[in-house]
């Protein structure tokens, strides 16, 4: 800016007093002091009968991560690392047992997934796959859309979800210029990054690699009583959940953003002419692909003998070795605080179970009076998929795992159930853009108004919910599920 600019801007005075300037300006540590204080005060108090020293100041504790997850001023991986400072300080757990959950087998498969992730999108091999099957089978409007809604959802199965709307969002962004679509009028556009936002989210939950909620669920229910789920038997649960939804979100989507074009055949064309200019498959890419089929295939047969963390660190270790990625490339794409927000998150969980506090909770939560198992997890589930629009899909699960795990000792149910009843509908956030980065991404486009996606998402999210329960009720007794 030069210095007639700067004469020419017009000087903003803050005429108010200087306390409530000061007082507007610090508000955000105002609110971190007081948080705080409150927390050491409630510390310094004496338990409520039933519930152990131990035991209450990691409710206390639990009680003011969740108010620093849900604010956001701090960032949820720092918030987890706080938290797990505090248990040996306060004398919850053992230091040494504290921060050996960094070596909880979730972190590495996450670790591992990442890696894999990685090397798909930067050896271009996701958006080689993403223009050729758009290309191919995108030969009317609706034909397009449902094949944008499809990849999206197939390739969350493989990928986290975030990535593949990152990925997948330059391409869709390609064919609404191909197609001259008018940003914040064209329902086709709408119905284009909508199928984007709604497949990630639903391929997202079907398996342990759409996102970080399942691993960490499936971490934390391995901690608190010992079993574990296989790679098959969560995809098993979750798929019968997510084919039916992406026939009926679909059909959701061309209701609520019906085409207003008759031909795509402009942006089939500019697909096919990106296609040739990227060439032939290369050799980066090949082997990305060998190594990521061989690394499903593994989980799906050897997962349960070896763990799918070793299995996946294997496959990662083999991109290094034959230099597809580097180390350097790896630290771009990999979310750190994911990753050191799990062995926080873990460690707090843990001590909420080892100390009583969760069962003490859910008993004072619930009474002593005998609770229907399904209206448990009608309640359940239907919290963490409303909570889920709001706050981390990760922290929904770190919130309401303790919580879930105490039922299960108080009801005799089986943990399994439970943690599938948390961690399936933590992941099912269509409404609003903070809810999950694939829609906040599509919102992002231009195309879209809040109220495009709060309307269709509140509808699709109440059909998520019932066709859950009724996976619950009549379909998970047949694979051995059962409430």
């Amino acid at each position: 800016m030069n210095n007639d600019d700067f004469l020419q801007k017009p000087l903003k005075i803050d005429n108010r007093p200087m306390w409530l300037i000061l007082l507007d300006r610090t508000a955000r540590y105002q609110v971190m002091a007081a948080v705080v204080l409150v927390v050491g005060l409630l510390i310094r108090l004496s338990p409520p009968d039933g519930l152990s020293v131990e035991g209450y100041r990691s409710l206390v504790l639990f009680g003011g991560t969740i108010f620093f997850w849900v604010s956001g001023l701090l960032p949820i991986a720092v918030t987890a690392l706080l938290s797990m400072v505090m248990l040996p300080l306060l004398g919850i757990m053992d230091a040494k047992k504290t921060y050996s959950m960094f070596g909880n087998e979730a972190v590495f498969f996450i670790l591992g997934a990442f890696i894999l992730a990685a090397a798909m999108t930067g050896t271009g091999i996701s958006t080689r796959l993403a223009r050729a099957m758009l290309a191919k089978f995108g030969r009317t409007p609706k034909s397009l859309a449902l094949t944008v809604f499809l990849l999206s959802a197939f390739l969350s199965f493989v990928m986290s979800e975030h990535a593949v709307a990152a990925m997948l969002f330059p391409v869709i962004t390609e064919i609404t210029v191909a197609l001259n679509l008018e940003k914040g009028k064209s329902r086709f556009g709408q119905l284009l990054f909508m199928s984007m936002a709604w497949g990630c989210i639903i391929g997202g939950i079907a398996t342990f690699l759409g996102g970080a909620r399942a691993p960490l669920a499936a971490g934390l229910l391995k901690e608190s009583t010992g079993l574990h789920f296989t790679f098959i038997e969560w995809s098993s649960a979750a798929c019968l959940i997510v084919f039916p939804l992406l026939f009926i979100g679909y059909f959701v989507l061309v209701k609520f953003f019906p085409p207003d074009i008759l031909d795509v055949e402009v942006g089939r064309k500019f697909l096919n002419g990106k296609r040739l200019e990227t060439g032939k498959m290369g050799y980066d890419e090949m082997l990305t692909a060998l190594v990521m089929v061989v690394t499903v295939v593994c989980w799906m047969t050897l997962g349960e003998k070896t763990g799918l963390a070793a299995i996946a660190i294997l496959g990662a270790a083999a991109l290094f070795t034959f230099k597809v990625v580097t180390w350097q490339k790896i630290e771009e794409y990999v979310n750190w605080g994911i990753i050191l927000m799990y062995g926080g998150t873990i460690a707090l969980a843990s001590a909420l179970e080892k100390t009583g506090a969760a069962v003490w909770l859910v008993n004072k939560g619930l009474g002593n009076t005998e609770h229907s198992p399904l209206a448990i997890i009608a309640v359940v589930s239907l919290v963490a998929i409303i909570l889920t629009e709001c706050i981390s899909h990760a922290a929904v699960v770190a919130i309401l795992m303790p919580v879930g795990m105490g039922l299960c000792h108080s009801t005799g149910m089986d943990p399994k159930v439970m943690t599938l009843s948390i961690a399936l509908p933590a992941g099912l956030a269509y409404c609003l853009p903070m809810g999950t980065p694939a829609t906040a991404i599509a919102y992002a486009s231009g195309y879209l108004k809040s109220r495009d996606i709060i309307v269709s998402g509140c509808v699709i999210m109440f059909i998520s919910w019932l066709l859950f329960m009724a996976s619950v009720l009549f379909v998970w007794p047949l694979i051995g599920l059962k409430i």
